[in-house]
């Protein structure tokens, strides 16, 4: 079935809303049709990058919310034009309802700032949690959209300053729950760090950790301070600043103290990763086990040296989701409560030079 679609120029709020409505009206119970009713996005865009964002957001698959409001921002733009699409997914097996789904884009200018709130709210859908997403650094838009969200998509590693970077993120934690895509791409090194010390014979050993070292992609330093803020949070560390060296590898070292000892952390920049994320972690103990992860072709490579001088290789296998993957994972993550990326971010904000 198509798309059923509306636009105009120079309109309001209202008429959009209306218009909406008026679409869905005709597309509910036809064949089945019915609205999809999780998650609302609200999504501040510069305009010239709309188009791109609205294809990554489309390519996110399952995850994609049920109704998302796009502003593509032009300061020159004078009056509201819109459009709008209420799009059917395929009926998943016969006789089961296709889901309606909705795409709002408004294109605004710099004199609707001042009422973005008056725009935006007529179109949310009441009762369903609304997520927040700037990709394109407008604070004066996220602060007066606020009122209408619950959670807000960031990414940390976007910001070249990182002391800047996680004073936001920490900010924004005290008013929203922040889902930060720099977070979610050390996910699958969380995991795996976790399942090395998940039985009980080896859970000791997590408090004789004496070095911890991160490799990253060069604009990546953020997603690894916030990997080490992870282990400091939940191990009990005591964060301290760590050292930059201009230039040269590590990018950042120090230590950490924790019950039994200090902890020496590196963060080390590898400029050959084509890819935003980690590429690598070595972590040791005093008991001369040590555990190295690094990315490779389909998953992580895994080399463990045991505290007699064993040696075992293995692969985990998809533990890479690509950018949009972890788009994706960031809409879905809105959902849900992490309550270790407080924690986390925090330390991490404590250990910037």
């Amino acid at each position: 079935m198509t798309d059923a679609v509306w636009s105009d120029q120079h309109t309001n709020p209202e008429a959009i809303a209306s218009a909406l409505r008026e679409l869905l009206h005709d597309r509910h119970g036809n064949d089945g049709l019915v609205p999809e009713r999780v998650l609302n996005m609200l999504a501040f865009v510069d305009r010239e990058f709309s188009g791109e964002i609205v294809n990554r957001l489309s390519g996110v698959g399952r995850y994609h919310a049920s109704r998302l409001i796009l502003l593509a921002y032009e300061p020159r733009q004078q009056y509201l034009d819109a459009h709008v699409t209420v799009a059917s997914d395929e009926a998943r097996a016969p006789g089961e309802p296709a889901l309606l789904h909705e795409t709002v884009v408004i294109e605004l200018g710099s004199a609707h700032m001042d009422d973005l709130l008056t725009i935006a709210d007529p179109l949310v859908v009441t009762d369903l949690p609304t997520l927040l997403w700037s990709p394109h650094d407008h604070p004066e838009a996220v602060q007066a959209l606020v009122p209408l969200t619950q959670e807000i998509l960031v990414d940390s590693a976007a910001d070249p300053v990182w002391r800047d970077a996680l004073d936001h993120a920490c900010l924004l934690s005290e008013q929203l729950y922040v889902v930060d895509l720099a977070w979610l791409r050390s996910t699958p090194w969380r995991e795996r760090v976790a399942a090395a010390f998940q039985f009980p014979p080896r859970r000791d050993e997590l408090e004789t950790i004496t070095s911890v070292t991160i490799r990253h992609h060069p604009d990546s330093t953020v997603s690894a301070m916030l990997l080490i803020g992870w282990l400091a949070s939940r191990l009990g560390w005591k964060p301290s600043p760590l050292v930059a060296h201009a230039g040269r590898s590590p990018e950042l070292s120090g230590k950490a103290s924790s019950r039994r000892q200090d902890v020496v952390i590196s963060l080390e920049a590898v400029p050959e990763q084509e890819v935003p994320g980690l590429a690598g972690l070595t972590l040791q103990t005093a008991a001369g086990r040590s555990l190295t992860l690094n990315r490779g072709p389909g998953g992580l490579a895994a080399h463990e040296t045991t505290p007699r001088g064993g040696t075992h290789d293995w692969t985990i296998l998809g533990a890479s989701r690509g950018e949009g993957g972890i788009l994706g994972e960031g809409i879905r993550q809105s959902l849900l409560r992490d309550p270790t990326y407080t924690p986390a971010v925090r330390a991490a904000q404590a250990m910037v030079p």
